[in-house]
């Protein structure tokens, strides 16, 4: 039986996170997880001659995390912009995975208008030498810019 070569499993550490600000691109080296996902919106729909019930899809939501180390202060300076000029911020993410060991290529995919949930001002934590802090988001979009290639499975020997 065919078997998914380990080569082909993607590292999570080979791949980019770009953040798109008002035009001005920052490199997210400093993001240590990153979670986006769409979630279905649906509706229970009872029909004649079915006494089950069925599920009806009638749109989707856009949320993800990152857990990130505690060194920028861009989404602080997101958050005093809204807390003092009532101006709120969106901005696009770029996500790339991109593990040169594996020959299924890559996979990019573009979040749209994404929006910070809360923000950490400041942090403290004599336990614990390396920050991070972890921080939520809402999307409205998103397109797949670039897909894997189907992995090549191995044949017993």
């Amino acid at each position: 039986m065919p078997f998914l070569k380990a080569a082909d499993v993607i590292s999570g550490q080979e791949g980019t996170i770009t953040f798109n600000v008002e035009g001005s691109v920052e490199v997210g080296a400093y993001v240590k997880t990153f979670e986006a996902t769409l979630e279905k919106q649906k509706e229970e729909i009872r029909t004649l001659g079915h006494r089950g019930t069925q599920h009806k899809t009638t749109g989707w939501t856009g949320s993800g995390t990152m857990e990130m180390y505690y060194v920028t202060s861009l989404f602080r300076e997101m958050a005093q912009r809204y807390a003092k000029e009532g101006r709120d911020l969106y901005f696009n993410i770029t996500v790339e995975n991109n593990d040169p060991t594996s020959s299924i290529g890559r996979q990019t995919v573009v979040f749209y208008d994404c929006n910070v949930d809360s923000t950490i001002l400041a942090k403290l934590d004599v336990e614990n030498t390396a920050l991070t802090e972890d921080t939520a988001f809402t999307f409205d979009d998103f397109q797949l810019l670039n897909s894997f290639s189907a992995p090549g499975l191995q044949a017993n020997r």
